[in-house]
């Protein structure tokens, strides 16, 4: 596995040219709006630029197929909400030109075109939070992401700053799969096994504030996808771990100990929150080198070794490129491996006439093809998932975010309690301190 995180600025983009009509712009939408889908606009053109071209292995609409095969959670049903109309664009230039520099827009790699077009900077979940607590003149920090980045970025800004999702039913499933109670009894199940005091709790930046702030308590750090590896040399290292509880996705503990610790499966087990002791005996919790949560990405757990056969087979000479979230097969099978950073930058870095099929989520998948026109970029699975909670902050939403603040109100502001926040700005400044 390669990791090597590369920075991206957003580039300039003329809002309402990406912005398309929407058959039913009805008035404001509120705090939360509900846009009208209106009349079925059939399949997305945009799509072409990843792989829709009839053929047996033509790709499964959202919608409109599923596949059997896919880890559980991660279905796919129903149709995206249809383009927020034009006026929403230019409600949403004004109300921020209006709010000046006293609000910073954020925007994650997985939004939606329409959004980024409005964002101050773009980058992944760790990036934004530390850009965030850059801009201390920003009074509103507007986090077009997901629950646990907006509460990431709280922890990391001062106290004058308001961090606000513009919508609040913008979760994670994978964060979703661990629960403070759970990683608790987790821990008296280690200590019931006599092996908590030699063992190092490392969560993935991916996780709620409460799972953060148990990292914290327990002397534990904090890691991305890109420096997982880092993580965990630490964690067996200087922290002097004899094994290492990885919080919550068990894919990317796993290709990272597996890919760059040199261990083997046989040194990685799996704890499932839902059965007693998580299904393993003492023994298992005693001999293995990785626990590793049962939880996973809904979006790169659909990803199969199948997929990857078969985008090889349909574009000749292409490089399959993948998230470490990945599962293990997937990883193995493809040609190279990394964060959300390192495959924009592998994209920007290749020669004209390249192809890649890119095992991630399909709005930053798209954007590298409308970016990379001499490029062929395809999705690599059949079936087209969009991140749904992701999905959630839509123009209707920032519109309503920026037009409260501009009328002096602070909507959706995510605020972690301090006994949260403490320790876990103490696990999130242990990466920081990262060799």
């Amino acid at each position: 596995m390669t990791i090597n995180p590369a920075l991206e600025h957003n580039p300039s983009r003329t809002p309402s040219a990406l912005v398309q009509p929407n058959p039913n712009p009805g008035p404001n939408p509120g705090p939360n709006p509900a846009p009208s889908p209106g009349p079925n606009p059939g399949p997305d053109p945009g799509l072409a630029a990843v792989g829709t071209a009839p053929s047996p292995l033509a790709l499964l609409l959202l919608g409109r197929g599923a596949d059997p095969t896919s880890e559980r959670g991660v279905d796919c049903p129903g149709d995206l909400p249809p383009a927020a109309d034009p006026d929403l664009a230019a409600r949403a230039a004004a109300a921020k030109a209006t709010l000046g520099e006293r609000v910073f827009i954020l925007g994650h790699h997985y939004q939606r075109d329409e959004v980024i077009a409005f964002a101050d900077v773009t980058g992944d979940s760790f990036k934004l939070a530390q850009l965030a607590a850059a801009r201390p003149e920003a009074e509103a920090i507007i986090f077009c992401g997901v629950h646990f980045m907006a509460e990431s970025a709280d922890i990391l800004t001062g106290p004058h700053q308001k961090v606000i999702l513009p919508d609040l039913a913008a979760g994670c499933s994978m964060a979703d799969m661990a629960t403070a109670e759970q990683v608790e009894q987790a821990w008296d199940d280690l200590a019931d096994a006599g092996v908590e005091a030699t063992t190092v709790p490392v969560s993935y930046m991916n996780s709620s504030a409460a799972i953060k702030a148990f990292t914290g308590r327990h002397d534990g750090t904090i890691c991305t996808s890109s420096n997982a590896r880092r993580a965990l040399e630490w964690a067996f290292g200087a922290r002097g771990g004899e094994r290492v509880l990885f919080l919550p996705d068990q894919h990317l503990g796993r290709n990272t100990a597996i890919a760059e610790l040199g261990m083997t499966e046989a040194d990685c087990v799996v704890y499932d929150p839902r059965r007693p002791r998580g299904g393993l005996s003492q023994a298992q919790l005693r001999d293995a080198k990785m626990i590793l949560w049962r939880g996973h990405c809904s979006v790169h757990g659909r990803f199969t070794r199948q997929s990857v056969d078969e985008v090889r087979a349909r574009v000749p000479g292409v490089t399959v490129l993948v998230h470490p979230e990945c599962r293990r097969e997937v990883v193995t099978a493809a040609d190279r491996v990394g964060s959300t950073e390192y495959i924009i930058a592998a994209v920007d870095a290749a020669s004209p006439g390249s192809a890649f099929a890119i095992g991630t989520e399909l709005n930053l998948v798209r954007r590298l093809s409308t970016r990379h026109p001499d490029k062929t970029i395809v999705f690599l699975d059949r079936t087209v998932c969009f991140c749904s909670t992701m999905n959630r902050i839509d123009m209707p939403h920032l519109v309503w975010a920026l037009e409260s603040l501009v009328r002096g109100e602070t909507p959706n502001q995510i605020t972690v309690d301090p006994d949260v926040a403490t320790p876990a700005r103490k696990a999130l400044d242990q990466m920081l301190a990262l060799p």
